[in-house]
Protein backbone atom coordinates (compact mmCIF):
# COMPACT_ATOMS: atom_id res chain seq x y z
CA UNK A 1 0.00 0.00 0.00
CA UNK A 2 3.00 2.68 1.46
CA UNK A 3 1.16 6.17 0.60
CA UNK A 4 3.32 7.86 2.45
CA UNK A 5 3.90 11.27 0.27
CA UNK A 6 0.81 13.05 1.48
CA UNK A 7 1.19 12.84 4.56
CA UNK A 8 4.84 13.79 4.72
CA UNK A 9 4.28 16.60 2.68
CA UNK A 10 1.88 18.10 5.09
CA UNK A 11 4.17 17.18 7.92
CA UNK A 12 6.98 19.41 6.26
CA UNK A 13 4.79 21.95 5.77
CA UNK A 14 3.36 21.63 9.52
CA UNK A 15 0.04 21.28 9.04
CA UNK A 16 -0.42 17.49 9.09
CA UNK A 17 -4.13 16.27 9.96
CA UNK A 18 -4.20 12.57 11.51
CA UNK A 19 -7.82 11.20 12.60
CA UNK A 20 -7.48 8.80 15.60
CA UNK A 21 -10.44 5.78 15.55
CA UNK A 22 -8.99 4.83 18.62
CA UNK A 23 -6.26 1.45 19.42
CA UNK A 24 -9.66 0.02 21.84
CA UNK A 25 -12.29 0.49 18.85
CA UNK A 26 -12.67 -2.39 16.98
CA UNK A 27 -16.50 -1.82 16.03
CA UNK A 28 -16.14 -2.27 12.44
CA UNK A 29 -19.15 -0.01 11.66
CA UNK A 30 -17.80 3.45 13.93
CA UNK A 31 -14.36 2.47 12.25
CA UNK A 32 -16.04 2.52 8.60
CA UNK A 33 -17.90 6.18 9.77
CA UNK A 34 -14.73 7.94 11.12
CA UNK A 35 -12.55 6.48 7.63
CA UNK A 36 -15.07 7.17 5.42
CA UNK A 37 -15.58 10.72 6.98
CA UNK A 38 -11.65 11.25 7.16
CA UNK A 39 -11.11 10.39 3.11
CA UNK A 40 -14.05 12.55 2.21
CA UNK A 41 -12.68 15.64 4.23
CA UNK A 42 -9.34 15.45 3.63
CA UNK A 43 -7.56 14.41 6.61
CA UNK A 44 -3.89 13.60 6.02
CA UNK A 45 -3.82 9.77 7.74
CA UNK A 46 -6.23 7.94 9.62
CA UNK A 47 -5.39 5.76 12.78
CA UNK A 48 -6.82 2.84 13.77
CA UNK A 49 -5.97 -0.32 16.11
CA UNK A 50 -3.64 -2.99 14.55
CA UNK A 51 -6.08 -5.72 14.34
CA UNK A 52 -6.49 -7.98 11.42
CA UNK A 53 -10.02 -7.61 11.08
CA UNK A 54 -10.10 -3.84 11.17
CA UNK A 55 -6.79 -3.69 9.55
CA UNK A 56 -8.16 -5.32 6.35
CA UNK A 57 -11.55 -4.03 6.25
CA UNK A 58 -9.78 -0.04 5.87
CA UNK A 59 -7.13 -1.07 3.77
CA UNK A 60 -10.31 -1.74 0.91
CA UNK A 61 -12.06 0.84 1.50
CA UNK A 62 -8.32 3.37 0.99
CA UNK A 63 -8.17 0.90 -1.81
CA UNK A 64 -11.59 1.01 -3.57
CA UNK A 65 -12.02 4.65 -2.75
CA UNK A 66 -8.39 5.27 -4.68
CA UNK A 67 -7.77 7.73 -1.84
CA UNK A 68 -4.30 9.44 -0.64
CA UNK A 69 -4.64 8.89 3.01
CA UNK A 70 -2.36 7.31 4.58
CA UNK A 71 -2.94 4.28 7.43
CA UNK A 72 -1.74 4.54 10.69
CA UNK A 73 -1.80 1.04 13.01
CA UNK A 74 -1.72 1.31 16.28
CA UNK A 75 -0.61 -0.90 19.17
CA UNK A 76 1.51 -1.31 22.16
CA UNK A 77 2.65 -5.14 20.75
CA UNK A 78 5.43 -5.21 18.44
CA UNK A 79 3.87 -8.28 16.99
CA UNK A 80 0.96 -6.65 15.99
CA UNK A 81 2.64 -4.03 14.82
CA UNK A 82 5.55 -5.77 12.72
CA UNK A 83 2.34 -7.78 11.34
CA UNK A 84 0.65 -4.29 10.40
CA UNK A 85 4.17 -3.75 8.71
CA UNK A 86 4.96 -6.99 7.16
CA UNK A 87 1.49 -8.54 6.04
CA UNK A 88 -1.25 -5.65 6.19
CA UNK A 89 1.61 -3.06 4.47
CA UNK A 90 0.61 -0.04 6.36
CA UNK A 91 1.58 3.24 5.92
CA UNK A 92 2.78 3.87 8.79
CA UNK A 93 3.10 2.51 12.79
CA UNK A 94 2.50 4.29 15.88
CA UNK A 95 3.54 2.65 19.26
CA UNK A 96 0.83 4.13 21.25
CA UNK A 97 -1.86 6.16 21.89
CA UNK A 98 -1.56 5.21 25.69
CA UNK A 99 -4.63 7.73 26.74
CA UNK A 100 -6.83 4.76 26.27
CA UNK A 101 -4.60 2.02 28.34
CA UNK A 102 -4.59 4.16 31.66
CA UNK A 103 -8.03 3.69 32.03
CA UNK A 104 -7.28 -0.32 32.22
CA UNK A 105 -4.91 0.85 34.87
CA UNK A 106 -2.10 0.07 32.56
CA UNK A 107 1.05 2.71 32.40
CA UNK A 108 4.52 2.79 30.71
CA UNK A 109 8.14 4.11 31.64
CA UNK A 110 10.59 5.40 29.26
CA UNK A 111 12.66 2.18 29.68
CA UNK A 112 9.35 0.21 28.36
CA UNK A 113 8.73 2.09 25.65
CA UNK A 114 12.56 1.93 24.68
CA UNK A 115 12.27 -1.33 24.82
CA UNK A 116 8.74 -2.40 22.87
CA UNK A 117 10.41 0.14 20.24
CA UNK A 118 13.58 -1.58 19.92
CA UNK A 119 11.42 -4.96 19.64
CA UNK A 120 9.45 -3.48 16.73
CA UNK A 121 12.08 -1.84 15.47
CA UNK A 122 14.31 -5.95 14.96
CA UNK A 123 10.80 -7.59 13.78
CA UNK A 124 10.12 -4.70 10.90
CA UNK A 125 13.45 -4.65 9.31
CA UNK A 126 13.44 -5.74 5.91
CA UNK A 127 10.66 -2.91 5.83
CA UNK A 128 11.63 -0.33 7.82
CA UNK A 129 12.96 2.23 5.12
CA UNK A 130 9.38 1.94 3.66
CA UNK A 131 7.17 2.85 6.83
CA UNK A 132 7.03 5.77 9.00
CA UNK A 133 7.67 5.07 12.60
CA UNK A 134 5.46 7.26 14.94
CA UNK A 135 5.91 6.88 18.87
CA UNK A 136 3.49 8.14 21.64
CA UNK A 137 5.99 9.87 24.32
CA UNK A 138 4.07 8.74 27.25
CA UNK A 139 2.26 11.74 29.43
CA UNK A 140 2.31 10.06 32.57
CA UNK A 141 6.22 10.55 33.05
CA UNK A 142 7.76 13.52 34.05
CA UNK A 143 8.76 15.93 31.42
CA UNK A 144 12.63 15.60 31.65
CA UNK A 145 12.00 12.20 31.21
CA UNK A 146 10.02 12.77 28.21
CA UNK A 147 12.42 14.81 26.86
CA UNK A 148 15.32 12.41 27.48
CA UNK A 149 13.15 9.68 25.72
CA UNK A 150 12.78 11.66 22.77
CA UNK A 151 16.32 12.32 22.71
CA UNK A 152 16.86 8.10 22.63
CA UNK A 153 14.03 7.81 19.78
CA UNK A 154 15.71 10.62 17.71
CA UNK A 155 19.28 8.47 17.95
CA UNK A 156 17.16 5.61 16.69
CA UNK A 157 15.98 7.07 14.06
CA UNK A 158 12.12 6.94 14.59
CA UNK A 159 10.25 9.88 12.38
CA UNK A 160 8.07 11.50 14.80
CA UNK A 161 6.82 11.29 17.98
CA UNK A 162 3.36 12.42 19.78
CA UNK A 163 2.62 14.01 22.69
CA UNK A 164 -0.12 13.43 24.91
CA UNK A 165 -1.78 14.39 27.90
CA UNK A 166 -2.20 12.42 30.97
CA UNK A 167 -4.54 12.89 33.99
CA UNK A 168 -4.53 11.14 37.53
CA UNK A 169 -7.08 8.48 38.54
CA UNK A 170 -8.69 11.59 40.58
CA UNK A 171 -9.51 13.13 37.37
CA UNK A 172 -10.86 10.53 35.42
CA UNK A 173 -14.23 11.68 34.88
CA UNK A 174 -15.20 13.18 31.24
CA UNK A 175 -16.33 16.71 32.01
CA UNK A 176 -15.12 19.74 30.60
CA UNK A 177 -12.25 20.82 33.11
CA UNK A 178 -10.28 17.70 32.95
CA UNK A 179 -10.20 17.64 29.10
CA UNK A 180 -8.71 21.61 29.40
CA UNK A 181 -6.38 19.99 31.58
CA UNK A 182 -5.15 17.51 29.15
CA UNK A 183 -5.03 19.45 26.40
CA UNK A 184 -3.27 22.60 28.13
CA UNK A 185 -0.60 19.34 29.64
CA UNK A 186 -0.26 17.97 25.70
CA UNK A 187 0.39 21.57 24.69
CA UNK A 188 2.55 22.20 27.48
CA UNK A 189 4.98 18.67 26.61
CA UNK A 190 4.72 19.85 22.78
CA UNK A 191 6.41 23.44 23.78
CA UNK A 192 9.40 21.97 25.55
CA UNK A 193 10.16 18.57 23.10
CA UNK A 194 9.62 20.72 20.38
CA UNK A 195 12.48 23.00 21.81
CA UNK A 196 14.85 19.74 23.13
CA UNK A 197 14.51 17.78 19.88
CA UNK A 198 14.76 17.55 16.26
CA UNK A 199 12.29 15.85 15.73
CA UNK A 200 8.61 16.24 14.25
CA UNK A 201 6.11 16.38 16.75
CA UNK A 202 2.47 15.37 16.65
CA UNK A 203 -0.08 16.88 19.21
CA UNK A 204 -2.83 14.49 20.93
CA UNK A 205 -4.96 14.96 23.54
CA UNK A 206 -8.26 16.78 23.54
CA UNK A 207 -6.86 18.45 20.17
CA UNK A 208 -10.19 19.68 18.67
CA UNK A 209 -11.19 22.64 16.68
CA UNK A 210 -10.98 25.08 19.53
CA UNK A 211 -6.83 23.45 20.54
CA UNK A 212 -5.75 23.02 17.54
CA UNK A 213 -4.37 26.13 16.26
CA UNK A 214 -2.75 26.35 19.86
CA UNK A 215 -1.11 22.83 19.27
CA UNK A 216 0.89 25.12 15.62
CA UNK A 217 1.40 27.36 17.50
CA UNK A 218 3.02 25.10 20.20
CA UNK A 219 5.86 24.14 17.57
CA UNK A 220 3.53 20.68 16.46
CA UNK A 221 3.93 19.89 12.80
CA UNK A 222 1.04 17.44 12.99
CA UNK A 223 -1.88 17.34 14.80
CA UNK A 224 -3.86 13.80 16.49
CA UNK A 225 -7.60 13.96 16.77
CA UNK A 226 -9.87 11.64 18.41
CA UNK A 227 -12.37 11.75 20.91
CA UNK A 228 -13.51 15.51 18.76
CA UNK A 229 -14.46 12.76 15.70
CA UNK A 230 -15.10 9.28 16.97
CA UNK A 231 -17.55 10.05 19.84
CA UNK A 232 -20.20 11.48 17.22
CA UNK A 233 -23.02 10.20 16.32
CA UNK A 234 -23.31 10.77 12.44
CA UNK A 235 -20.77 11.10 9.50
CA UNK A 236 -22.59 14.35 8.72
CA UNK A 237 -21.17 15.57 12.75
CA UNK A 238 -17.60 13.50 11.70
CA UNK A 239 -17.37 15.43 8.20
CA UNK A 240 -18.18 19.06 9.82
CA UNK A 241 -15.36 18.71 12.39
CA UNK A 242 -12.48 17.06 10.28
CA UNK A 243 -13.39 19.92 7.44
CA UNK A 244 -13.23 22.37 10.24
CA UNK A 245 -9.73 20.84 11.60
CA UNK A 246 -8.80 20.95 7.60
CA UNK A 247 -9.06 24.44 7.15
CA UNK A 248 -7.22 25.23 10.44
CA UNK A 249 -4.16 23.20 9.72
CA UNK A 250 -4.15 24.89 6.16
CA UNK A 251 -4.33 28.20 7.56
CA UNK A 252 -1.63 27.34 9.79
CA UNK A 253 0.76 26.69 6.82
CA UNK A 254 -0.38 29.67 5.07
CA UNK A 255 0.40 31.53 8.13
CA UNK A 256 4.03 30.72 8.03
CA UNK A 257 4.27 30.37 4.28
CA UNK A 258 3.00 34.17 4.15
CA UNK A 259 5.06 35.02 7.69
CA UNK A 260 8.44 33.03 6.13
CA UNK A 261 7.69 35.61 2.97
CA UNK A 262 7.73 38.78 4.84
CA UNK A 263 11.43 37.30 6.63
CA UNK A 264 13.02 37.24 3.43
CA UNK A 265 11.45 40.57 2.08
CA UNK A 266 12.71 42.41 5.19
CA UNK A 267 16.05 41.14 4.39
CA UNK A 268 16.21 42.14 0.70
Amino acid sequence: MRNMETFKRALSERRALKIISGINNMDLDRVRMVVSSAMEAGADAVDVSANRQVLTMVKEMIESANSSISLFASSVNPTELAEAVNVHHVDAIELGNFDALYREGRSFSSMEVLSLVRETLSMIEEHRSEVLFSVTIPGSISINDQISLARELEMLHIDLIQTEGYVSEEMTLENTRTMLNRAELTLSNTIELSRNTELPIMTSSNINTVTASMAFAAGASAIGCGSCVNRLESQIQMLAVIKNLREISNRNWNWSMNNMSTRRESLV
